[in-house]
């Protein structure tokens, strides 16, 4: 169980230095990249997205130095970019952000928002949003937290986007790499309140509902561990570290992926360099 605003991981926020750059190098990991879309001004912001069944994975780079943006611009000059922020899914951002309160939480938000979308059929629309977010120090794991109403799905869930030549479906988990597991644990449970199970090698699970991706927080070494041969030395400390993505056929994730696949504990592993700081494992669902 969770609190009652939110169903879910909705997305992944991807934060990377050059835009167009982070979407070429997605692309050539066998994902269908959206068209590229640009925030409202006071965002400051531009996107691609990489849509899958019911949640997907946002690239997101700063065009314009703004106090909106400025938490990601900080995250950008610490780390150099990954996973920076979980969205979860909402129905009413204005509910959420007063339920937060009635938590002891502060909310940023509701906010409302929209981008230009260019249609399959070259036709022209919007995609238009409400978020609320937790407070900027409430950030387990160094993962900051928000949830999204989607007000026009049709416009972000695009069929033609949501077919990869690696096959992949959906999120299964958000890896968080920290050296304080139980408290990180302990504090997205107390922020969703949701509740922490243990894996069988120490990590910590918080699951998110509704058949969305569970968070798991783990060391860094424990993460090396869990994916012999994968390189992992080059993520921080205490961030949002890599996704697990079930994916229909196994082989055609690691044909589309190429030389950068790693095979490992049954997965096609995309090491954090190849993937703008965040490791993708692959598994067949």
């Amino acid at each position: 169980m969770t609190i009652k605003s939110i169903a879910g991981v909705d997305h992944a926020v991807i934060v990377v230095k050059d835009l167009d750059a982070a979407a070429a190098n997605w692309k050539q990991l066998g994902f269908t990249i959206s068209p590229r879309g640009t925030h409202s001004a006071h965002m400051g912001t531009g996107n691609y997205t990489i849509m899958l069944g019911e949640d997907y994975m946002e690239l997101l780079g700063v065009l314009q130095a703004t106090e909106h943006n400025a938490p990601s611009r900080a995250y950008l000059e610490q780390t150099g970019g990954g996973i920076e922020r979980i969205a979860f899914t909402t129905l009413s951002a204005a509910a959420g952000a007063a339920e937060l309160r009635t938590m002891g939480y502060e909310p940023i938000g509701p906010t409302d928002f929209e981008r230009p979308v260019l249609l399959p059929d070259g036709t022209k629309s919007a995609a238009k949003f409400a978020t609320f977010q937790w407070p900027v120090k409430e950030a387990p794991g160094g993962v900051r937290l928000f949830a999204c109403q989607h007000k026009t799905r049709e416009t972000v869930w695009i069929p033609e986007l949501q077919k990869h030549a690696n096959t992949a479906k959906r999120i299964a988990r958000v890896f968080v790499v920290t050296p304080k597991v139980e408290e990180d644990a302990k504090h997205l449970a107390k922020l969703i309140a949701g509740e922490v199970r243990r894996d069988a090698d120490g990590a910590a699970v918080v699951p998110t509902g509704f058949d969305r991706a569970d968070f798991v927080f783990l060391t860094r070494e424990a993460l090396g561990k869990r994916y012999p041969g994968v390189d992992v030395s080059t993520l921080p400390e205490r961030a949002g570290a890599g996704l697990e993505l079930v994916v229909s056929d196994l082989g055609a994730a690691k044909n589309a992926i190429g030389a950068r696949a790693v095979a490992s504990s049954g997965a096609v592993v995309v090491p954090p360099p190849a993937g703008n700081g965040v490791m993708l494992a692959f598994v067949r669902g």
